[in-house]
């Protein structure tokens, strides 16, 4: 993909995008692993002002589960879900400032 609001490596795929409140970056598992949850999401998500904790969600319109002040963390958890180690998630370069 050669957009900076998408990325795909390790069988996730990436989105970044921006609604009329949020900033939003969701995971898709595409591919197969030893441990990838095959069609498993999960998003994170930012209010636009980009000054708020993150949002771990299932979806990107789904109900939250947890907040974190740091990206990592967020980053962590999108990871579990999908069933891969965070450092396999890629992230779109539109997305790298989220959580500063």
């Amino acid at each position: 993909m050669s957009d900076d609001r998408t990325a795909e490596a390790n069988g996730i795929r990436a989105s970044y995008d921006e609604t009329e409140t949020e900033r939003v970056l969701e995971f898709e598992a595409a591919g197969e692993g030893s441990a990838i949850r095959p069609g498993a999401t999960a998003a994170i998500a930012q209010n636009r002002e980009g000054y708020a904790m993150l949002k771990v969600r299932p979806t990107a319109d789904g109900d939250e589960l947890e907040r974190y002040y740091g990206f990592d963390m967020a980053l962590d958890h999108a990871a579990e879900l999908l069933g891969v180690s965070q450092r396999d998630l890629p992230v779109p370069p539109a997305a790298e400032d989220l959580g500063m």
